[in-house]
């Protein structure tokens, strides 16, 4: 089961999620990762440097235990510009340090409790948010990426989605 769960992980957050987050940002001008369409809503920039608090704090502190460092607030500051090139090289790096964590574990220890956000969340449940969550800001970030770029991100391209 640890197995699966580990394989998972590292296909949905590395090989799609990650993949995608660059893929997207690669397309983006630096007007475009700091666009707000609306006082309801984040750009791309803040988008990316939230996944990276999270990942950290559920993933590389929740589980990992590592002090928890996060603070969230910031991720979503409007004057926080900093640069994509940075943005993307501190999530890649939580991302390897929180799949480390992930093949550092046990099965034994995916129904252990752990307190997340002041949350009592199980390990397992944890993985689970983190997966759902990041797959989440990335549908995001690819929809923005589309609707402003009029592109196909073409993840999927070369691939029969109408096998069965």
């Amino acid at each position: 089961m640890i197995e699966i769960i580990q394989k998972e992980f590292h296909r949905r957050i590395i090989e799609e999620g990650y993949a995608r987050i660059e893929k997207c940002m690669s397309q983006l001008s630096t007007e475009d990762i700091w666009y707000i369409p609306n006082e309801n809503s984040n750009s791309m920039g803040n988008l990316a440097m939230h996944l990276n608090g999270n990942v950290r704090q559920y993933i590389v502190s929740g589980i990992g235990g590592v002090k928890d460092i996060r603070q969230r607030d910031s991720e979503f500051d409007k004057t926080n510009k900093k640069p994509i090139s940075e943005i993307l090289k501190d999530l890649k790096m939580t991302i390897e340090k929180s799949y480390n964590v992930i093949t550092q574990l046990d099965e034994n220890v995916l129904t252990e409790k752990r307190k997340v956000q002041g949350f009592d969340e199980t390990v397992l449940s944890i993985i689970i948010h983190v997966i759902e969550h990041f797959s989440y800001h990335v549908g995001q970030i690819t929809y923005f990426t589309k609707a402003r770029k009029n592109i196909d991100t073409a993840y999927y391209a070369g691939l029969d989605l109408n096998i069965t």
